[in-house]
């Protein structure tokens, strides 16, 4: 049992995060059976029309039982960032306050959390000459190399930094450049005092579960029209090479549609890479020492989840 410390005028807002196919959509629709909820979602490829199955959206029917927030809100070729997800987030959750209701954040994009709930540093202007050399080297296929570079001069971005999301690694090595310090420690000195208090929950299973699901989880996206859905994509006219495509599930379908893998292949990277993206999930929230890890696995209930978090929160059910 978490003992909540003394509320000051600042209101508790729950946070569950977690990995991916940890449940965190599970918990949040059976929590909203129990308070009056609106969901913000912190989900950095939810945002995005027409990326569903991709994604694990909650469905149209999921969305009607409880009002949801940063989904479906932007065409794949548009821009959206963590800054702006917080300076929208933080204005959202005012909204929800002020109409009585309670805003649950809910999603396994780490930076988009933090942003929401420390307010993100942008950092200082671009070097252009700079920003275009590392640009050069990315697409020389250099990138493994630039994460080296980063983790030698800021190993704790380069822990936190999906390496699949480049332009990251380029921004965090732009920075170190110009300003000769890490970026996540100015991301540190730069916390903002946001006017919630958020109060972390994760969704902590055992390794070979989580990768059981993960598993199971790729093959029914695969089974529900993953590949149709990508290929609905291109005919839309979007590019495979744009950032929201960028995007594991995606990126394997897109392969096997223009002949560089196989179905099978597909198949098994897809979930490959799933498993490495939870890894990395699991390793940025474990350095956040807020959250409050409920151990979940065989028999998962999402209903008595959702119990303990709402008793935790001081709103028992």
């Amino acid at each position: 049992m978490v003992v909540s410390p003394s509320r000051g005028t600042r209101p508790d807002v729950p946070v569950i995060v977690g990995p991916t196919a940890s449940g965190k959509t599970a918990v949040a629709l059976a929590l909203a059976e129990i308070l009056p909820l609106e969901i913000i979602s912190a989900d950095s490829r939810q945002v995005y029309r027409y990326l569903d199955i991709g994604t694990a959206k909650p469905s149209p029917a999921e969305r009607a039982r409880v009002p949801h927030h940063f989904i479906d809100i932007i065409d794949p070729d548009e821009e959206f960032s963590a800054g702006r997800f917080g300076d929208d987030g933080r204005r959202v959750i005012d909204e929800v306050l002020a109409r009585g209701r309670i805003p649950l954040v809910v999603g396994g994009s780490g930076l988009y959390v933090r942003s929401l709930v420390d307010g993100l540093f942008e950092g200082p202007g671009a070097d252009p000459e700079f920003r275009d050399a590392l640009q050069a080297r990315l697409e020389r296929g250099e990138l493994q190399v630039l994460v080296e570079e980063l983790r030698r001069v800021d190993p704790e971005s380069a822990a936190r930094i999906d390496p699949t999301k480049p332009r990251r690694v380029i921004r965090a090595l732009e920075v170190h450049h110009v300003t000769g310090d890490r970026i996540s420690t100015l991301q540190q000195e730069r916390r903002m005092d946001v006017n919630f208090r958020p109060r972390f929950f994760g969704l902590l299973w055992e390794r070979q579960a989580l990768y059981s699901r993960i598993n199971a989880r790729c093959d029914a996206m695969v089974a529900d029209g993953l590949v149709d859905e990508a290929s609905g994509l291109e005919r839309r006219g979007y590019s495979r090479n744009l950032n929201s495509l960028n995007t594991v599930g995606y990126k394997e379908a897109l392969a096997f549609l223009h002949g560089e893998i196989s179905r099978d292949e597909m198949t098994s990277q897809f979930s490959q890479n799933s498993r490495r993206y939870a890894k990395r999930q699991m390793t940025w929230f474990r350095k956040e020492g807020r959250v409050h890890w409920l151990h979940v696995g065989d028999g998962f209930n999402p209903i008595a989840v959702a119990k303990i978090i709402a008793q935790e929160s001081g709103r028992p059910a």
